[in-house]
């Protein structure tokens, strides 16, 4: 929730006395179940105090139906403003009775049918942030019935709670003590509650002072976020993404599996602020860095180029890491950084950050980054899919306000990779048509099945069914030329390069793998056309 300068300022005196212990060594919070960063979406980004029960069950049915539910995403948490202004006779949390008609109680088991997890939020202190700020009246916080509504929320089925602390108030002991408080709650009720706390809001900041890993599952490091590249500010204000990676760059060592620094909900896609090359930049250090990824747009009519980066299997890999690890800051050149993760099994993700307006090259080494010697190291693009060789060097040109992003593997042979490819404006897989793979066999969209047809491998820029290559017909680079099968060889008319907004462009012909008349039936055929962004053209691996 947003930070208020003008309280702050009658705490000085308070505030002076704080006692800010040194950081303990990193250790999950007693009990975690938040054996990885969490993937959700939380209601807050994009509709702040305006929700209701529509708005989070739609949220549920688009987290299934975009994707992101098979892609790993779990939780829907519902942020401030659910609540009524005043608790019932017997001091039990309600909901407003307008805006959640049915109960709380029954949207966790709308959400819960769905397969996902339930998310839900409060405040230590009196009051929540929209009551502090006054969005909306009443004094409903958790303080002296913390117990109270962590059994209330157990018995919700609530699998995640946002505590916010909402107050001027307090030491950094007295916050610990209060953010205890509730981790020991959650716990005796037996049932398995993500806690995620942030000890920043209305307060000076004690998330990046103090480790908090003994104290909660993960636990907001910085100002909230606001969908802004950068805003210049530091302290007290809205931050963008440059400054909350500065801020998360020194507490790398407090960050592992059931304990992890939060950097603030994702921005991609939200108001359609950022480019395509901002959404991927901030979505893929977040990633690196072990971050909660909890989207903030509205995800029931988000486009497909923010679902493909929200979806994108490879950056969620290095996200979901079993090692857990944060990645460092390795080389500060300025306006262009490298960062760098250790993967679970010996490879490494590195990140060459572009915060600059301007196209820039970044380099580093596998040396540098980690990797132990080897006579080669694979390098392969998480977001083009582009794999190459390298002796050690490691070095892109990356677009302003842009990410190169890499897993590095030791050894010197690029290894294949297997997938089907789904139409974005189709949602049906490339298929041949017949379903046998010859020569000359006619490349079709086909509902998503699994078939030997479906399964495609790419292994030296070729894209590869059954043995024979996806070829342009003839040779051709023309407007129209048919993509079928043929026996692989080494003309370009068979070497395809994925591009970072889905499309596949052919190596010979400049052109793209395209859905006929942006056809979505069955048997649909495949040709070339000149490149457009269009949904017909866009493909994404699953």
């Amino acid at each position: 929730m947003r930070p208020l300068a003008a309280a702050l300022s009658v705490l000085a005196t308070t505030l002076a006395c704080a006692t800010f212990a040194p950081a303990s060594p990193a250790a999950a919070a007693p009990g975690s179940p938040a054996v990885r960063p969490p993937l959700g979406w939380n209601s807050w980004n994009t509709f702040g105090c305006d929700i209701d029960e529509a708005k989070i069950r739609g949220a549920a049915d688009a987290m299934v139906s975009s994707g992101m539910r098979a892609a790993g995403y779990e939780y829907v948490v519902v942020d401030d403003c659910w609540q009524a202004t005043t608790r019932d006779a017997a001091g039990n949390l309600r909901s407003d009775p307008t805006r959640f008609p049915t109960g709380m109680k029954a949207l966790g088991d709308y959400i819960h049918g769905k397969g996902l997890k339930f998310g839900i939020y409060q405040a230590p202190r009196e009051e929540t942030c929209a009551q502090y700020f006054n969005a909306v009246g009443g004094a409903t916080g958790a303080l002296n019935h913390e117990q109270q509504d962590a059994d209330t929320f157990a018995a919700w089925g609530v699998d995640f709670l946002k505590y916010d602390w909402c107050s001027p108030w307090g030491t950094l002991n007295e916050q610990v003590t209060g953010f205890t408080k509730m981790r020991d709650a959650l716990r005796s009720t037996g049932r398995p509650i993500v806690y995620s706390i942030n000890s920043n809001s209305a307060h000076t900041n004690t998330g990046p002072s103090y480790d908090w890993s003994p104290v909660a599952d993960m636990w907001r490091t910085t100002e909230d976020i606001t969908d802004r590249w950068s805003t210049g500010c530091r302290a007290d204000c809205f931050m963008g993404v440059t400054e909350i990676l500065d801020v998360q760059a020194p507490l790398a060592s407090w960050a592992g599996p059931r304990h992890f620094n939060d950097p603030d909900m994702l921005e991609v896609g939200v108001r359609g602020t950022f480019t395509p090359t901002e959404n991927r930049a901030h979505f893929s250090m977040w990633a690196i860095m072990a971050a909660p990824l909890i989207a903030g747009n509205d995800i029931t009519t988000m486009p497909p180029d923010v679902r493909a980066v929200l979806t994108n299997p490879d950056v969620l890999a290095v996200n979901q890491d079993s090692l857990g690890r944060q990645a460092t800051r390795v080389r500060d050149y300025g306006e262009t950084e490298v960062w760098a993760k250790a993967l679970s099994d010996g490879s490494a993700a590195v990140a060459l950050l572009n915060r600059s307006s301007t196209t820039a090259t970044v380099s580093t080494t596998a040396s540098e980054i980690g990797m132990p010697a080897a006579n080669g190291y694979q390098l392969f693009d998480v977001w083009s899919k582009a794999a190459r060789n390298t002796a050690g060097a490691i070095s892109a040109t990356v677009a302003p306000h842009g990410v190169v992003m890499y897993r590095v593997r030791t050894g010197s042979t690029v290894p294949t990779d297997t997938f089907s490819l789904r139409g974005a404006g189709s949602g049906r897989c490339l298929d041949v048509l017949g379903g046998a793979p010859a020569d000359g066999a006619q490349a079709v969209i086909w509902d998503c099945n699994g078939g030997i047809t479906q399964v495609v491998t790419a292994a030296d820029g070729q894209l590869r069914i059954g043995g024979k290559c996806l070829d342009a017909d003839g040779n051709g680079t023309a407007n129209g030329t048919r993509v079928i099968l043929w026996t692989c060889g080494a003309g370009a008319n068979q070497q395809w390069t994925p591009q970072a907004d889905g499309a596949v462009r052919g190596a010979q012909s400049g052109k793209c793998l395209d859905v006929n008349q942006a056809a979505t039936a069955n048997n649909s055929t495949l040709l070339l056309w000149t490149c457009s962004a269009a949904a017909n053209q866009r493909w994404s691996r699953v």
